[in-house]
């Protein structure tokens, strides 16, 4: 559901940029983890998704993710 909130920043004014890295570079550092989370980086943790689209674009993309990868376990795959 949290995705559906990205785009209410947006029209609130936020860039998608600023609303992707608010979900994610932000909130690390906000909590004190950017040495673990956060970014795709070696030796950080990561849960990766993947999106038809640009989601800089249109940030409801965000809202039908294709491809969720955690922990290295695929958890969604779809065509």
């Amino acid at each position: 559901m949290n995705a559906h909130e990205f785009a209410v920043m947006v029209r609130l004014g936020l860039t998608p940029l600023q609303v992707i890295q608010a979900a994610t570079i932000n909130d690390a550092d906000l909590l004190g983890w950017s040495d673990r989370v956060g970014s795709l980086e070696p030796s950080h943790f990561a849960d990766i998704i993947a999106v038809d689209g640009d989601p800089l674009q249109d940030i409801t993309t965000l809202e039908r993710v294709k491809f969720v990868m955690k922990n290295g376990t695929i958890y969604k795959n779809e065509p």
